[in-house]
């Protein structure tokens, strides 16, 4: 069956104000699953809160506002225990990033999102490890392998972002 038809359009939407939250909840939802114990010997997680901030902010460009990057990395660095205002500044410089490049490149495409979003997780782990760890640390396989992970992962939150973004025009049940 194709897509056309499914196509309902007199069933009901979701209302305005739950459409608009639905959004946030899935990045905060995603960086506080951050927080859930899991016994690992190296420190793979990837910044799930981050990656699916991005794929909203370049999957559906109007889902966020340009601000919603400054509250949400408050909400991440409370839950993720990193220095108080490190995913605030982070954030709100990948919200800029983005920002440039849409006014460059205003028509982009999957591999282009792809890039930018690993190239911003790339840069946003590297700011983090400047911050959180001494320079002499020898963190660097590890961070170069939680980098690849969350670049990796990147197409699976489009799927589930994309998912999200179409059901919330459609209907609730």
């Amino acid at each position: 069956m194709s897509d056309a038809l499914d196509y309902r359009p007199f069933a009901p939407v979701l209302p305005p104000a739950r459409a608009r939250a639905l959004p946030w909840a899935t990045v905060l939802g995603a960086s506080a699953l951050t927080a859930v114990p899991v016994v690992a010997t190296l420190p793979l997680l990837p910044p799930l809160g981050l990656l699916m901030l991005l794929t909203w902010r370049l999957l559906a460009r109007f889902a966020l506002r340009r601000w919603a990057a400054a509250p949400l990395g408050f909400f991440d660095d409370l839950v993720s225990g990193q220095p108080l205002g490190s995913a605030v500044l982070a954030w709100s410089l990948c919200f800029l990033v983005i920002d440039l490049v849409e006014q460059r490149f205003p028509d982009r495409d999957f591999g282009q999102d792809w890039l930018i979003a690993a190239g911003l997780v790339a840069a946003t782990l590297l700011l983090g490890r400047l911050v959180a760890a001494p320079l002499a640390a020898p963190v660097a396989p590890v961070l170069a392998v939680q980098i690849a992970v969350s670049v990796l992962l990147f197409p699976l939150f489009v799927r589930i972002v994309a998912w999200i973004d179409r059901r919330r025009g459609q209907s609730e049940g």
